[in-house]
């Protein structure tokens, strides 16, 4: 089917252009055979800025003057998909293998913290909240909490909403339904999570390629489908910091398809699958 005359179409010096921009800012590698998924998913953008042309587009994001359009360019080109309770082997390894020392720390009043890098609309870590919650309700007392990030304006906004469909809660129990969340007033399609959920998860925009902020060491790191945007250079720039980031026994978690190759390299085993700790933790996983 040929392109309407009306459509602004995407060259290849304009991609190359685009994808270079895409690459520094945000460490995202696209391909030449996404240059139509590209041309499709920036048209609107060009609507928004009155544009009728991707070659002013491309000199427009490159500008001094486009900064705030880079941002709106990578939302665009990312793919925004989560769902709630979404691979439950992870889970399981959070009540099996962190929170008996989760019960420790709150019996001592220690610190407890969970990093969701990636977390799109908040599926992940409101997630994260529920379960743990579930399993011991004194974390809702405790020091306890819950980062969620994304380098997506549009989502983060979204998340810290913390409003979901009814088609959006697929995955979620009708326990957890009844016990975490709450209708948005009238509506039969709109949910809300409760307040106990909204006082432990936080959500802040964040690029994981820029400076992290963070004071605080995570017992456990979300990174999940957000690598595979990434090249083998890119990931090995992030592999040291998550370490980094992690406290004694915590772990780092990837999805389903995404993997450290010769994690030891960066200081990590396996834990399970696509679950890894940092190798110098001194910490008896056979327990």
């Amino acid at each position: 089917m040929r392109q309407s005359p009306d459509l602004p179409e995407l060259n290849d010096e304009q991609f190359d252009a685009i994808a270079g921009l895409a690459y520094r800012e945000s460490g995202i590698k696209l391909v030449r055979e996404k240059k139509l998924m590209v041309q499709s998913r920036l048209r609107h953008r060009l609507r928004a800025l009155n544009l009728d042309a991707f070659s002013a587009y491309a000199d427009h994001v490159a500008s001094e003057d486009g900064a705030s359009e880079r941002r709106f360019m990578i939302s665009a080109l990312t793919t925004n998909v989560s769902q709630f309770f979404r691979e439950a082997h992870h889970f399981k390894m959070l009540s099996d293998r962190l929170m008996p020392m989760f019960r420790q720390r709150i019996e001592r009043h220690e610190r407890i913290r969970i990093w969701s890098a990636g977390c799109s609309k908040g599926q992940e870590p409101y997630s994260i909240a529920m379960h743990l919650l579930r399993l011991e309700p004194a974390l809702a007392k405790a020091n306890f909490k819950i980062l969620g990030t994304d380098l997506d304006p549009q989502v983060i906004t979204q998340a810290r909403s913390a409003e979901f469909n009814t088609s959006e809660l697929n995955g979620v129990s009708e326990d957890d339904l009844n016990t975490f969340t709450i209708a948005c007033g009238d509506s039969q399609s709109r949910r809300r999570m409760s307040d106990v959920l909204t006082q432990v998860v936080s959500v802040k925009e964040l690029n994981l390629f820029d400076d992290w902020p963070m004071q605080f060491a995570f017992d456990a790191i979300f990174c999940r489908n957000v690598m595979i945007y990434f090249d083998q250079s890119k990931q090995a720039q992030l592999w040291p910091r998550f370490k980094a980031a992690l406290s004694t026994a915590g772990l780092l978690f990837l999805g389903h398809s995404e993997r450290i190759l010769s994690p030891n390299a960066y200081g990590f085993r396996s834990a399970g699958p696509t679950t890894y700790i940092k190798c110098d933790d001194a910490f008896d996983w056979s327990k």
